[in-house]
């Protein structure tokens, strides 16, 4: 009797546990997936609600001539550049996949991506998302995308 109730007991913390994990992934995934329908809609109300105050964002390629770079924007930039995009012009960055990992008030998330612009294929790479749980909030404190034309596995899939 007493391995069958330690068992029932070790299954309800279990799965306890495992609840919890999924339902501050999912939060996550909203986070990020509110940051592109704001990109995508040239929203930048939307992007702010998921950005912390002090973000660091960057973003890494390598230029025509083989030299890596890494270029460093601003909160308020990115934002600026999202509230100018064109109504005629479409960005639809297609997630190809979320890792997600948490510990405590921390979490990272890797996607990587095919970017479309006008419907047409641009570049792919991969995003890395640093976020914080500012109490009971989750919120973009570090971004790094990686962008390339090379190499790029295209699904041709722009939805």
């Amino acid at each position: 009797m007493y391995k069958f109730s330690f068992l029932i007991v070790f299954t309800f913390i279990s799965f306890t546990v495992f609840s919890q994990e999924s339902s501050e992934d999912q939060k996550i995934k909203e986070v990020i997936s509110l940051f592109f329908d704001g990109l995508h809609k040239g929203d930048s109300s939307l992007v702010r609600k998921t950005l912390h105050k002090e973000i660091k964002i960057q973003t890494t390629f390598t230029n025509k001539t083989g030299k890596k770079i890494l270029v460093s924007e601003t909160r308020e930039k990115l934002l600026k550049t999202i509230a100018s995009k064109k109504v005629s012009d479409t960005y639809f960055e297609k997630l190809l996949s979320y890792t997600i990992k948490i510990d405590g008030n921390l979490a990272s998330v890797w996607t990587p991506y095919e970017f479309y612009y006008n419907g047409n294929f641009s570049h792919c790479g991969a995003n890395s998302f640093q976020l914080f749980n500012n109490n009971g909030t989750w919120e973009i404190i570090y971004l790094v995308d990686m962008r390339r034309r090379e190499n790029c596995k295209v699904t041709g899939e722009k939805n």
